[in-house]
């Protein structure tokens, strides 16, 4: 059963309040202009994409993206994102990572796409949670991380130095 149709009417209901906080908690720690270019992996009901710049979204759930106002959203999975190399100055995906069915996969696609700065919420409850940390840490250089009720938030930026030991 798709869990997100199943709860995708009642979805703003259960959760605008959380994501309008951790949305706050992001604006005020990033540095946005009008011609910025942002995507949302995980975006739903677009709750997480309110941003005065362009933010193009990706979700798997057709239900949530019904709701979704944004004109700027595809349907997707975060393992195969349809967009090209450095395409966004930022990616953001708000509660999401840990229901990415390969979360290394999920994780390299988003640098793959991204250029500038990175923002990961993650569930701190989840059983998948301590990988999900161990990977953004091998995978970017952390700014800064602020715990947030139910998650911990991960501000990053490519690290030049881990990428080309990895070459």
């Amino acid at each position: 059963m798709d869990y997100y149709g199943s709860i995708s009417k009642g979805y703003n209901e259960l959760y605008k309040d959380e994501q309008l906080n951790k949305l706050t908690i992001i604006r005020n720690n990033i540095k946005l202009n009008k011609t910025a270019k942002m995507l949302d992996v995980g975006c739903g009901t677009g709750i997480s994409s309110q941003f005065d710049c362009f933010v193009a979204g990706v979700d798997p759930s057709v239900s949530l993206l019904k709701l979704n106002k944004s004109d700027k959203k595809t349907i997707g999975i975060a393992e195969w994102l349809p967009f090209k190399d450095n395409s966004f100055d930022y990616v953001i995906s708000i509660t999401a990572i840990h229901n990415f069915a390969n979360i290394k996969k999920s994780i390299d696609e988003m640098k793959r796409v991204g250029r500038k700065m990175f923002v990961f919420s993650v569930l701190k409850k989840s059983k998948k949670a301590n990988a999900i940390k161990s990977l953004i840490a091998k995978s970017f250089k952390i700014g800064k991380i602020i715990e947030e009720g139910k998650d911990a938030i991960f501000f990053c930026q490519k690290s030049k130095i881990f990428d080309h030991a990895r070459k």
